[in-house]
């Protein structure tokens, strides 16, 4: 490792970019022993330590040695395009040994070419609007060689069609399909056989995960090691692919789906129409039971058996029950015997078309996953509702995911490596190891290459309100306007929820001298690039910028975060998750809620300090880093830079652009 990421090693006479990162060696180092010695790691590489040449270049080295396939599994899609378009090809081009990388991406990704075909004769458009983009897509699938998405970088990124014409696997025909042979999908997972490295994200790994040794088979080749990057977001990931989940919009594609199947008989025909408008009715009827009253948006829980959804902490009452327990019931039972009726018919169908059998699959299912939900019996699973504009979620999870990736992942795959900038809180990975089941592991924390001694301050108000008074919104407010005008603008002011983000932007914005910029106002992408464009600009955002944001150089100079980033103790998953340590005896407050916090906190200041020449301001508005003794936690787990409570200390940071280096200690000494 040393002769490839030394000084005088191989990166440093080909990147551009080299710099010598003792870190990155220290952990490239321990990615070698965790494979030749077949061993779990875990790694915290902070921002600037170089992680992605550190597991990538062992991982080709072990790949090239065994022979054996490599996983690399990454929290976004933006991460597996910049291993596919960057460090993949630059490895490839400088290193000796020679191998093979495939990308593969869940399959709503990929355009489906027998749904394409089909769509052309049924109604998948919900506008006149739409048919330049549908004509688009429709010449972009004859050219095309991976049918993703992502190549339609034009058009907008919310494509309501989209979910008609993608590879989704429920409605998959298999060997059985007529385009089975070009199929996108065949062809990704060709690619992914042929390849020593393949290049997947958390969803992909986990629905696989998932699936393994059971009916549907595998989604991924096999592999013998895998590399977990950002593997802080697992155990949400995790929770979300071994559970169920039942959607409005799912039945509202299976009818779809049934009216487009060609069937010669007519009194079959006949029989299938009355089913499915029977089908329709009751959907309706069940779904309204979900929707009636505010229709507030969110997560709520579901009580056994259905409803009574509980009410976020300082939110009006929720009327989502509007229907009495047994009505639902009633209204649930309709819906499974017209589901079943359907199953039954389709099941009996002679010379049937090729599309029958997956809706009959689809239908099953469907009918599991509900009787499963609304049952609730099962006690290790959390039973939940969420409703996003037009649709309706019912979910279960399961409220400790540490036994099933002992049991399906870390006692069945040799190595995994979990790396992330942020695994560990009070300088320990206790509760990640907790969380996960990851009980014989090594770990290491490597070295970065910032000084933050000397690169950032971490601002601290000398006198602010409880976050949960009445007077929190304008004292948070005044401090935002004084420390942007500090540093002349250039900064993010990142929000723990979306409310709390608006509040901040309509009390401060317009007091404010430079250009302000609100998540919501455009997407995600576009913001980015009008902030690093705009000369002093200003971004409210929240959590979706807290992470995988990169914005280098003085454009981002400041990071003001309001509150501690607890998670929100109303939802479902986080309270069942808390009642299930309070049950096993333990302090959810303390094991739970402070280390994910932690975990949060430095996500979100890691925005900041991306390169050895910037430097800045962080600022955490919330007084309970002084007042509670958990504050000391969080001050000791954040990276060691000088703590202040003077304003005018923050233009200074700009002029002098050094500041005076100072020992770790100082941090729990707030003034």
């Amino acid at each position: 490792m040393q002769s490839i990421f030394g000084p005088d090693g191989l990166i440093s006479t080909t990147h551009p970019e080299y710099e010598h990162r003792p870190g990155q060696i220290q952990m490239a180092e321990a990615v070698v022993r965790a494979f030749e010695q077949k061993r779990h790691l875990i790694v915290e590489a902070g921002t600037g330590t170089g992680k992605t040449l550190a597991y990538l270049v062992p991982a080709i080295a072990a790949a090239c040695g065994s022979g054996a396939r490599i996983v690399i599994s990454t929290g976004t899609k933006n991460l597996q395009e910049q291993l596919m378009d960057k460090d993949i090809p630059f490895l490839q081009e400088i290193l000796p040994a020679k191998f093979r990388a495939a990308v593969m991406k869940g399959r709503n990704n990929y355009a489906c070419l027998h749904r394409i075909k089909r769509a052309e004769t049924m109604p998948v458009l919900e506008g006149l609007d739409q048919i330049d983009h549908f004509d688009e897509v429709f010449r972009w699938v004859t050219k095309t060689d991976t049918g993703d998405r992502a190549e339609l970088s034009n058009l907008p990124e919310n494509l309501p069609f989209w979910r008609h014409i993608d590879a989704r696997s429920d409605t998959c025909l298999g060997q059985q399909c007529p385009d089975f042979e070009p199929c996108f999908i065949t062809r990704m997972r060709q690619r992914a056989i042929d390849a020593d490295i393949v290049v997947v994200n958390h969803h992909l790994f986990f629905a696989d995960l998932a699936l393994r040794n059971g009916a549907y088979g595998a989604v991924l080749p096999d592999y013998a090691a895998v590399i977990l990057d950002e593997a802080h977001q697992i155990e949400d990931v995790a929770s979300e692919y071994f559970g169920s989940q039942v959607s409005n919009y799912q039945i509202d594609d299976l009818l779809n789906d049934l009216g487009g199947l060609k069937i010669e008989d007519n009194e079959t025909n006949r029989e299938l129409t009355r089913i499915s408008a029977r089908v329709q009715r009751y959907a309706d009827m069940f779904w309204i039971s979900f929707r009636e009253g505010r229709g507030l948006e969110g997560r709520f829980s579901l009580a056994p058996r259905g409803i009574s959804p509980t009410v976020r902490e300082g939110s009006e009452a929720d009327e989502t029950s509007a229907l009495p327990a047994n009505a639902l019931t009633d209204a649930y039972h309709a819906l499974d015997n017209a589901l079943n009726r359907l199953e039954t018919t389709l099941d009996v169908l002679k010379d049937a078309p090729a599309d029958t059998e997956s809706i009959l699959r689809r239908t099953r299912q469907l009918r599991f996953d509900l009787n499963f939900i609304i049952k609730g019996a099962d006690k290790k699973f959390v039973y939940w509702l969420e409703r996003r504009g037009r649709g309706v979620f019912l979910r279960a999870s399961p409220i400790d995911v540490s036994g099933l990736l002992q049991d399906k992942l870390f006692e069945k795959v040799p190595t995994v490596i979990l790396t992330s900038a942020t695994l560990s809180s009070a300088g320990n990975f206790n509760f990640i190891r907790e969380r996960l089941g990851l009980d014989q592991a090594e770990e290491m924390i490597a070295e970065s290459i910032f000084d933050f001694a000397n690169q950032a301050v971490l601002y601290l108000p000398r006198s602010m309100p409880d976050p949960r008074s009445p007077e929190w919104a304008s004292a948070a407010a005044r401090e935002v306007i004084k420390i942007v005008n500090a540093t002349e603008g250039r900064a993010f002011v990142l929000s723990t929820s979306l409310s709390g983000m608006n509040d901040l932007f309509e009390r401060a914005s317009p007091e404010l001298d430079y250009p302000c910029f609100v998540q919501g106002s455009a997407s995600k992408g576009a913001l980015l690039n009008k902030f690093r464009s705009t000369p002093n600009a200003v971004l409210f955002a929240t959590s979706s910028f807290w992470q995988g944001v990169d914005v280098r150089g003085e454009q981002l100079s400041c990071v003001i975060i309001d509150k501690l980033p607890f998670a929100v103790p109303s939802d479902p998953v986080v309270a069942a998750r808390q009642r299930y340590i309070e049950d096993q005896g333990g302090s959810s407050f303390y094991e739970y809620s402070v280390p994910q916090a932690i975990i949060s906190l430095k996500q979100g200041l890691g925005r900041l300090i991306r390169s050895t020449t910037d430097r800045g301001v962080l600022a955490v508005l919330d007084p309970r880093l002084r007042t509670k003794m958990y504050g000391q936690t969080f001050l000791q787990s954040l990276p060691p830079c000088r703590v202040t409570s003077n304003i005018d200390e923050l233009a200074r940071v700009f002029e002098s652009g050094v500041f005076r280096a100072i020992d770790r200690s100082v941090i729990t000494r707030v003034p």
